[in-house]
């Protein structure tokens, strides 16, 4: 592991291991760093100074130290989604678009039919309503057996913001050891999009492998993507890595246009896929790891004797890390949020409760209140796991090509061999030419979906328990 201490919130996902020590007093920063001229774009949309001001006030009365104000204030960070959070609707926007009348069936039939699926059993909790679930798709599943409790347009094709470096992640994380270093070179950084959120990785320094996942897991750095994606062979390499990871994990309805989720014409996926990349992600323990650390400490500049300085950390998860007006989730242990323009506020999170781990995932909620991404994720949390079994599925994440056995969702007036062919239907049309999966675990059963679908074979995807506490190896 690299250098620098990490500090987990409640829910690490090993068993067996040590609180770490905490971060040392005075060095935690809740903004990215700055970073060298050569590597900054101008941004046209840039506030003003008028605006600048205000959003500081803003921060000095929700209880920012005055010093991290003035810096904020002066840079101009306060007016970025990482602190302010979404902005207010212009009131000449236009009205919210609407889902697609049809969309993939993958998972299940349920899962292409717009607005809200569930099916209650009796004396089951009933869902939160439209006024308190605004988000314009969700979905919330059990993250091992893959079940789909509920969800809201999953198949609907979304701009994902900086939740799509799950997949950028589950693609390029086992490619390099932890410990290997790398000197990042002013072509590494070259390319990011104005306002990029930022970790703080200078030119001509060096850093481990190890040290830059910290900074895409905890501050979504669009610098740590580049400067890994220039150690995987470029960003057009990766991209098409990216793609075919995709593609494998049956995530039929992402096209990715960036490998840090940025905003670029066609780029989309939907809370279904995100929910796929989450839980292939959470099968490799390092991603385990930089998912559900809150905070952690990562090199600056050299001094002038030589040696490195570190600064804080922590991640913008807010139901793993808290914030001023919400507290960390009982049990969360990660995975990714996310914030841009064209998204709105995007993220996927995995929690605990005695023996159930939940899957949830939210895309751009219509209420812009702060944090409101993450207030409706736990809604939903709480709403599944006081729901787990007193609902029938609507539908399932299923398994990557790879695995695949034929044992995908199929059609309740069909069973066996001809049963199977609803969704190699649905996979044929996006272009596969498999069926769905079998899965990592030991465990198996029937599960029959309400009058839609029945599924010929479940199986688990084991995780470890989340437990408290953890610190990472030396």
């Amino acid at each position: 592991m690299g250098s620098g201490s990490i500090r987990r919130s409640a829910g690490a996902l090993f068993r067996g291991v040590l609180p770490a020590s905490r971060a040392k007093a005075g060095t935690f920063t809740d903004v990215p760093t700055t970073f060298s001229a050569s590597t900054a774009s101008a941004d046209p949309t840039a506030p003003n100074a008028s605006a600048t001001t205000g959003n500081a006030g803003r921060a000095a009365r929700h209880g920012f130290p005055l010093r991290t104000v003035a810096a904020l204030a002066s840079s101009g960070l306060l007016a970025t989604p990482l602190l302010a959070g979404t902005a207010h609707a212009d009131p000449k926007e236009p009205k919210a678009p609407k889902p697609p009348a049809k969309m993939s069936q993958i998972g299940g039939d349920r899962l292409g039919t717009p607005g809200v699926q569930v099916a209650l059993k009796p004396g089951a909790p009933k869902l939160p309503g439209p006024d308190t679930l605004t988000a314009r798709s969700w979905i919330v599943s059990d993250a091992e057996s893959g079940k789909v409790l509920a969800a809201k347009n999953a198949h609907w094709q979304l701009a994902p913001a900086s939740t799509l470096k799950m997949l950028f992640a589950d693609t390029v994380l086992p490619k390099f050891p932890k410990d290997q270093k790398h000197t990042v070179k002013p072509a590494d950084l070259a390319g990011m999009g104005a306002g990029s959120s930022l970790v703080g990785i200078k030119e001509n320094l060096s850093y481990s492998v190890h040290d830059l996942w910290l900074g895409v897991f905890l501050r979504s750095g669009n610098d740590a993507v580049h400067t890994l994606s220039a150690m995987n062979g470029g960003t057009k390499a990766t991209v098409t890595q990216m793609q075919r990871r995709a593609k494998e994990l049956n995530a039929r309805d992402t096209h990715v246009v960036t490998p840090d989720g940025y905003d670029a014409p066609g780029q989309v996926s939907s809370a279904y896929d995100l929910s796929l990349f989450a839980r292939s992600g959470l099968q490799n323990p390092d991603f385990r790891e930089y998912c559900s650390t809150a905070s952690a400490q990562f090199p600056g500049d050299k001094g002038k004797d030589g040696k490195r300085a570190t600064f804080g950390i922590q991640n913008t998860n807010r139901l793993l890390s808290g914030d001023y007006d919400i507290k960390p989730y009982p049990g969360i242990a990660g995975v990714k949020n996310g914030s841009t323009t064209n998204a709105g506020s995007t993220f996927t999170g995995v929690a605990q409760r005695g023996d159930r781990k939940l899957l949830v995932t939210v895309m751009n909620p219509e209420k812009k209140e702060h944090n409101e991404a993450y207030r409706e994720a736990a809604k939903l949390l709480d709403w599944g796991f006081a729901a787990a079994d007193k609902v029938e599925p609507v539908g399932r994440l299923v398994g990557p090509l790879s695995e695949g056995d034929g044992s995908g969702a199929v059609s309740a007036k069909g069973k066996g061999k001809n049963g199977d062919r609803s969704t190699q239907a649905a996979l044929d049309g996006a272009g596969d030419k498999n069926g769905a999966w079998t899965a990592l675990g030991l465990t198996t059963g029937a599960l029959a979906l309400l009058g839609v679908v029945a599924f010929a074979v479940h199986r688990r995807w084991p995780l470890p328990e989340l437990v408290r506490g953890r610190r990472p190896r030396k």
